[in-house]
């Protein structure tokens, strides 16, 4: 035992003599510190990155003198000479007044100045995060030049650029360190719901447009990559809290708290590990409009009133049909009587998310081995062809990786599990269902409306008779009686009589990529590939899994070439060009490819140019789900998917008259092979003229595809800096969903049983999978100015253009779901050091008027601005800043999609510790 004691004693006495240990403190010429600085010994892989407080320690075992080269996004680099061991310095650096040479990835999957990237990219570094105006780092993502962010509920956010989105919004795919973080069950990313903790945030980059040529099929309207600190880097421990209150007209002020923790350590020069974990909690916006759904001309007190967050009155039938035929009942339809959204949720938006690293550098250099997991999980509000309640939804991923300079090989599974989730349209039918059926409910109200006429009731007085006869037994919300029902109705995923969903579904995915340019001068090379598998498990309450999961797979591979031309001292040409292929097993191999080029001139102008392809293949959904939604049974369309959704209905008197049976089974397959277009169907209705009738027949559905050419400048004028681009973008075989009726018997285009069965009511109304032949094309365009004004305040803006070019009057059964303002314009003006240890930021939003189009309802979103604002307050001392914030501060609610919440205020006091 001495014996060791001892030469613990030596060694340490030798790692002791031998190590130099250099701190200091990284501030700007406002004697602001500037976190994030990186100070590499020149010649070395040496070096180490300053905290939020912009302060640092290196150690290292070269012995003095050497230089320091010291660089941060944003400002001059500069060197320091260390002549000493145990040296502490103060270094300034100055700022550029320019974010030109700011390092994206993104762009081409390799480092390169944001000046130089060959299409348009949008950055979000730790400056912008700990200066944004909004509630969090997600939020403020809003403020970005040509984003749109639809808010679904306040854990639930969905990005998207260049239109075409619903929050459904799967054209656009989320990476969170070359993750895909898309939900396996829904096949879209639910905002950060289960994403990153903002203390560990490192940057934020999205890629506008399509980029299938580099990051595949579902890279097709944009990508948000989000990357995190390297425990390497940033070592420590750091914390958040917040604390405020939201407020909304209809659901009031409610508390509202978010606090994070990470903790970080480099344990040595070659192994490294951090944690992390985060918790958000409130009251979700409560969405309260009881407008009827377009097209009906119903009113609260109509007979046949569909509002959009009351449910159970989806429910409805034709009187005189179900009365088989009886003169005195009157030709018209009645719903049943539905619950408010509010009965139905407590509206908690809950996210608890928590994230680990291993991190081992065997040689003590760039190459890295990498254990990431992640578990998440929450509550929120998600719509999409009905209202869901997500709660105690739970996504894990689990990744390892391997990497350094110039490759990476990673592997991760991605696996959800639906928690407690339920479909609250189907909560309210069933609540129905459950006091009393369909059958007795009508009946009751036939046979009252019945005896009312003949004692001469008016027909108003009739059906008010009738209705409050049907409604007798009502559970009404607030009694046990109708707390028991909900409960119960929420846990049984039958959707004849309950309203949960389940799910376990994953995704395997691997993915390589290799850059050559180490190995040769005359041209950059790159060479990769991914391959993913697909395991759905929803127990047959989403897809048709009925006997067990499914299994299905996808693959790609792509190279890139780039080369820079110097053309003369003052010009330099960037070309770059990049090809993809991918391959589903359900569809034909696709060819992406992807050319630009870009001219620098005297370092301060770029003008870059580009033509791209891309291409979405079809969802998980648009090919195996089979879901009744109430209003329309949606049924994917993978030939071995049709028949697996089979049910069977009851046909009406007169149908039996007819000769045709008293029940029929039908199964998914008469949507794309026996049915009528449901436009015409309607037509029929209001003029009952056959000849209206449209065969729908929907085709299946293959990989969409999307041609872009874009031209861009990015430049600096004096203390200005201008990014501006343009793009065309044309769509072929443009994935949406078509409305169509099948009939229980008949052949459509029979002229006869086909369309009996449709006057009759015997049919379904089902929403197919398919591909257009209308002719998509957008446009659209936008700037962005940011600049120095008043000494060191910062004064940014910027406007976008974007519409849609298609002949809805020629395809009216067709949907695009564009739902994006044609006009938008942002602003924001701060000043990190107004004086000292003090900052504030103002950012302001406007949005144009458009209409929203989606399965759960259409309809006009009105044009709206709102404001967000913060102040800032540095303790240095005390490793601290503290925050006021406000977001849409001036309290004028709004809402970015027909039936949502109004979005209401949210103030909020911070408190951010980094060590």
């Amino acid at each position: 035992m001495r014996t060791t004691l001892l030469l613990f004693f030596l060694l340490f006495g030798v790692f002791a003599y031998t190590q130099t240990s250099i701190s200091g403190t990284v501030v700007d010429q406002n004697n602001a510190p500037v976190p994030g600085t990186n100070l590499v010994i020149i010649g070395k892989a040496i070096g180490t990155v300053t905290d939020f407080d912009g302060k640092f320690t290196l150690n290292t075992s070269e012995e003095p003198p050497f230089t320091l080269n010291v660089t941060s996004v944003g400002f001059v680099p500069t060197t320091v000479s260390i002549t000493q061991k145990n040296q502490t310095v103060t270094i300034v650096l100055n700022e550029e007044q320019t974010r030109l040479d700011e390092v994206v990835i993104s762009a081409s999957r390799t480092p390169e100045r944001i000046f130089e990237s060959p299409v348009t990219v949008e950055r979000f570094g730790l400056k912008e995060i700990k200066n944004t105006a909004s509630a969090d780092f997600y939020d403020g993502l809003e403020n970005l030049k040509g984003v749109d962010v639809n808010t679904n509920s306040l854990t639930f956010k969905s990005i998207n650029t260049r239109g075409f989105a619903s929050f459904a919004n799967t054209r656009f795919m989320q990476l969170v360190d070359g993750m895909d973080n898309s939900t396996p069950a829904l096949n879209f990313p639910i905002g950060n719901l289960v994403g990153m903790n903002e203390n560990d945030v490192q940057s934020v980059e999205l890629l506008p447009g399509a980029a299938s040529a580099l990051y595949g099929a579902n890279a097709f309207n944009g990508i948000l990559f989000m990357r995190s600190k390297s425990p390497f880097d940033h070592s420590g421990i750091s914390a958040y809290a917040k604390r405020g209150m939201t407020s909304q007209e209809a659901a009031g002020d409610n508390a509202y708290t978010d606090f994070g923790i990470r903790a970080a350590l480099k344990f040595s020069e070659k192994f490294a590990g951090k944690v992390n974990f985060s918790s958000l909690r409130g009251i979700d916006w409560a969405a309260v409009d009881y407008s009827a759904k377009p097209g009906t001309g119903a009113t609260r007190a109509s007979i046949d009133y569909d509002g959009y967050n009351i449910y159970g009155d989806e429910v409805s039938t034709n009187i005189r049909a179900a009365s088989g035929g009886l003169g005195i009942i009157p030709d018209v339809v009645v719903s049943r009587t539905g619950y408010a959204e509010q009965d139905l949720t407590d509206y908690n938006a809950e996210s608890v998310k928590a994230d680990w690293g291993l991190y081992y550098r065997p040689w003590g250099n760039d190459f890295e081995i990498a254990y990431v997991g992640k578990v998440g999980t929450g509550t929120t509000i998600y719509q999409g062809t009905n209202r869901y309640n997500i709660d105690n939804f739970t996504q894990q991923q689990h990744k390892l990786e391997v990497r350094n300079d110039n490759f990476f090989l990673r592997g991760y599974v991605v696996a959800d599990k639906a928690g407690d989730s339920y479909d609250m349209v189907f909560t309210g039918i069933n609540i129905n269902r459950a006091w009393k059926s369909d059958e007795q409910w009508f009946s009751e109200y036939i046979n009252t409306y019945a005896g009312a006429t003949l004692t001469g009731a008016t027909d108003e007085q009739a059906h008010a008779a009738a209705r409050a006869k049907a409604e007798t037994g009502r559970l009404i919300p607030g009694t046990p009686e109708f707390q028991s029902t909900f409960n119960k109705v929420i846990k049984d995923p039958d959707f004849s009589k309950g309203s949960q969903f389940k799910d376990a579904s994953k995704y395997y995915h691997a993915d390589a990529n290799y850059n050559f340019s180490h190995l040769w001068d005359a041209v950059d090379v790159q060479l990769g590939g991914s391959y993913r598998k697909y395991d759905l498990n929803s127990f047959g309450t989403i897809y048709t899994d009925y006997d067990g999961s499914i299994t299905y797979s996808e693959f790609g591979i792509y190279t890139q070439l780039q080369k820079q031309v110097d053309l003369s001292e003052a010009v330099v040409l960037k070309l770059t060009g990049s090809a993809r292929y991918d391959k589903s097993e359900f569809f034909d191999g696709f060819l992406s490819p992807r050319l630009s080029a870009g001219f620098t001139i005297n370092r301060d102008h770029n003008i870059r140019a580009s033509v791209q392809t891309g291409f979405r293949n079809p969802t998980t959904q648009d090919l195996f789900i089979g879901l009744d939604a109430g209003r329309a049974i949606l049924v994917g369309s993978a030939p071995a998917n049709l028949d697996r959704y089979s049910r069977t209905y009851n046909v009406s008197a007169s149908g039996q008259q007819l000769n045709q049976p008293a029940t029929v089974t039908q199964t998914g397959a008469a949507a794309y092979n026996n049915s009528y277009l449901a436009a015409s169907v309607s037509e029929f209705a209001a003029t009952e003229n056959p000849a209206v009738l449209e065969i729908g027949n929907s085709d299946l559905v293959k990989p969409e595809k999307v041609s872009s050419a874009e031209v861009g400048y990015r430049g600096k004028l004096k203390n200005t800096v201008v990014d501006m681009s343009v793009y065309y973008s044309t769509y072929k075989d443009f994935i949406s969903g078509e409305n169509v009726i099948a009939p229980f018997y008949g052949q459509v285009g029979d002229n006869g049983l086909s369309v009996a069965a449709i006057a009759n009511g015997d049919y379904k109304v089902y929403q197919t999978y398919t591909n257009s032949e209308a002719n998509v094309n957008s446009y659209g365009g936008s700037i962005g100015i940011s600049t120095k004004v008043l000494g060191n305040f910062d004064l940014g803006g910027s406007y976008t253009f974007t519409q849609q070019d298609f002949d809805q009057a020629a395809f009216p059964d067709f949907r695009t779901n564009f739902n994006t303002p044609e006009h938008k314009v942002k602003a924001s003006f701060g000043n990190t050091a107004l004086f000292k240890n003090f900052g504030f930021n103002v950012a302001w939003r406007w949005s144009d008027t458009y209409y929203w189009q989606a399965t759960f309802g259409d309809g006009q979103v009105p044009a709206f601005h709102t404001l967000d604002a913060q102040i800032n307050y540095s303790v240095p001392s005390i490793k601290s800043t503290f925050k006021a914030g406000a977001a849409n501060a001036l309290g004028d609610e709004y809402f970015t999609a027909i039936g949502t919440g109004h979005i209401g205020s949210m103030y909020y006091l911070s408190w951010t510790i980094n060590n």
